[in-house]
């Protein structure tokens, strides 16, 4: 008698929704996946609650990448799916394939407690003690939340997200995470999903992530997403840093359109201080923390390496952030979305 049972593999789609807010819906399969091609198109004009959420609610979601699902294994997979701004950047990715963009993003974050509504740490009344013990800080009433970040570096290895560190940052409950290097549309893939793993980490904790510019009033510091870039012109020995500086040229005339697509409240958090640039000046400079882009040290010595852009906000949409760098550093006219849609 043959078995009737089958390979069932739980999927778990991942969107982003119209308010640019993570969503996600499960499905099984009936065999096992290897490759994204394998996925099927998810259909979701049966469901209005699902429709009203989607940003083309007329077209079924599109997987766009495949990872190694942490949370359940044995062969589950998160899939990402397509969102328009993927769709611009790819094309500008593409355009410039020659030049193998690099990405790596800083993601800060905080954490915080629903039954205090204060980062994790917070006493419940009054403020922590505001010193210098807690970027990169060791050791009970230095650091905040190890064990979630700790979850989340483990589990972004595990699904294959190139995370390349994490750190915990100036204000108690304040965390980082780095992605990349990834080469053009996967940073916004990979930070996207490592959002997801990050989400669903806190949430087995009973804990909220807040990726607000400028999430604790007062005199605390801001939670960014820096952004590096590089090309291989730039990683080059030969001219690599005036490669950079003339990149840099080009984007500082468009510092506006920039800063347009650089986070919701971002005005709140590049006020000139904290280690940000006034979101009204453009500057740059080498290993200037406090200027709209960064030159590494590091970068000027060895006359190659990367820039650092410092205005992004911790809520960005990587997709956009990594679209106008590319597009602004080499002073090309993309198409616009409505063109790359339809």
């Amino acid at each position: 008698m043959n078995d009737i049972k089958t390979q069932r593999i739980p999927i778990e789609y991942i969107f982003i929704d119209k308010q640019n807010e993570l969503r996600s819906i499960s499905k099984t399969l009936e065999f096992m996946p290897v490759q994204l091609s394998d996925i099927p198109l998810l259909y979701v004009d049966h469901d209005e609650q699902l429709v009203e959420l989607i940003q083309k609610p007329t077209e079924p979601l599109i997987p766009v990448a495949m990872y190694e699902d942490p949370f359940r294994q044995q062969g589950a997979k998160l899939v990402l799916c397509q969102m328009p701004t993927r769709l611009q950047c790819k094309k500008i990715m593409d355009h410039y394939a020659h030049l193998e963009p690099w990405f790596g993003i800083e993601q800060e974050y905080v954490l915080f407690d629903p039954k205090t509504n204060k980062p994790l740490g917070w006493p419940r009344h009054g403020q922590p003690e505001k010193t210098g013990k807690y970027y990169c800080g060791i050791g009970t009433g230095k650091i905040f939340g190890r064990d979630i970040m700790e979850a989340h570096y483990r589990a972004c290895l595990y699904a294959g997200i190139t995370i390349c560190g994490c750190n915990a940052e100036v204000v108690p409950g304040q965390l980082e995470y780095q992605i990349g290097p990834c080469e053009g549309v996967s940073i916004g893939d990979e930070l996207w999903v490592a959002r997801y793993i990050m989400e669903r980490v806190a949430e087995d904790f009973g804990l909220m992530v807040s990726l607000h510019p400028k999430p604790i009033p007062g005199s605390w510091n801001p939670t960014g997403c820096h952004t590096n870039f590089s090309t291989n012109q730039m990683r080059s020995s030969e001219g690599g840093l005036d490669a950079i500086e003339e990149a840099i040229e080009n984007m500082s005339d468009k510092h506006f359109e920039h800063i347009n697509v650089y986070g919701q409240d971002n005005h709140l958090r590049l006020t000139g201080e904290y280690e940000t640039g006034h979101i009204s000046v453009f500057s740059y400079g080498v290993g200037n923390r406090g200027a709209s882009i960064r030159i590494p040290i590091k970068v000027a010595l060895d006359g190659k390496g990367y820039m650092e852009d410092r205005r992004p906000a911790a809520n960005i949409d990587p997709y956009q952030v990594a679209t106008i760098i590319m597009t602004s550093s080499f002073n090309y006219k993309p198409p616009s979305l409505f063109e790359i849609i339809y």
